[in-house]
């Protein structure tokens, strides 16, 4: 059986400060426009700031409760040592990106990713400004 991998990159800009951005779509198209039936499809983050994940994308969790868990875990404006050794104030989010993660892995069968019914993929931009942003899609499959 022969494999093939097609890799693409989606674009976007975020706002930061744990600005989560569904990408659920994007990565469909890509799995689609690959042509390929079965096999897996990669999301990366590009960056030591970003997140990607899973959830259930709708405005309370979006909002609200993800962004109040971030802040409790790894809060905004503390003085990180990162802070100090490059004069910025991100050190937060280099620790919330290694936490959460900057990619993932998600199944498809007939063309189709195989995600839960209220699950959707996401990007998260921990980056503490707004930013231009490049998400990597590998698709790995065949026909």
């Amino acid at each position: 059986m022969m494999l093939d991998i097609v890799t693409s990159i989606i674009e976007f800009s975020s706002k930061g400060n744990t600005d989560i951005i569904d990408v659920t779509e994007k990565v469909a198209d890509k799995v689609e426009e690959s042509g390929f039936s079965e096999g897996n499809v990669t999301v990366f983050g590009v960056g030591s700031t970003t997140g990607i994940s899973t959830i259930e994308y709708e405005p309370g969790l979006v909002k609200h409760d993800i962004a109040e868990f971030w802040q409790k875990i790894a809060p905004y404006g503390v003085n990180y040592s990162h802070n100090q050794t490059w004069g910025d104030d991100n050190g937060a989010s280099h620790i919330r990106s290694t936490t959460q993660g900057s990619s993932l892995t998600v199944p498809f069968k007939n063309g189709e990713m195989i995600l839960g019914t209220w699950q959707q993929i996401i990007f998260v931009d921990f980056d503490t400004r707004p930013r231009s942003r490049r998400v990597v899609v590998q698709v790995i499959g065949k026909k």
